[in-house]
């Protein structure tokens, strides 16, 4: 790996919050994914990304998600299962005006039912934006 691809694998993972040797599982993948992320977010973490079929308790969960996917909340739910405390999900959705696009209106409604919040977004790649949700502080 050229110094300059490791920069962009750090930068990817950095920019999820990720860090080398935590541990990420990925649920929605499908032949539309964004290839080159998931190869740089590897990276980033030192390991592959974990599937639905492992049960680690995970720092965080990258869900793949376009509209007729099914329902969210469910899918929301279904990622907090291998989630550690602190962990984060990232919702990746297609931009707006791609195959697959979901409203931030969509996640904004499903989110809180799931016992999430959104804190921010992040333009991943090309063709697919991120929303990170953390899980509701217990009051």
């Amino acid at each position: 790996m050229s110094e300059a691809e490791a920069a962009t694998a750090v930068d990817v993972a950095g920019k999820l919050g990720f860090k080398g040797g935590d541990l990420v599982q990925e649920l929605g993948y499908d032949d539309d994914v964004d290839f080159d992320f998931r190869e740089n977010l590897e990276d980033g973490v030192g390991s592959e990304l974990l599937t639905e079929d492992d049960q680690d308790v995970v720092d965080g969960v990258i869900l793949w998600w376009r509209a007729g996917d099914g329902d969210l909340v469910d899918a929301l739910v279904d990622a907090l299962t291998s989630l550690g405390a602190g962990g984060v999900v990232w919702l990746l959705t297609p931009k707006s005006g791609r195959p697959g696009y979901v409203s931030p209106a969509d996640v904004q409604e499903a989110a809180p039912t799931a016992g999430l919040h959104s804190t921010s977004s992040a333009g991943v790649s090309k063709e697919w934006s991120a929303t990170r949700l953390v899980s509701r502080r217990k009051q």
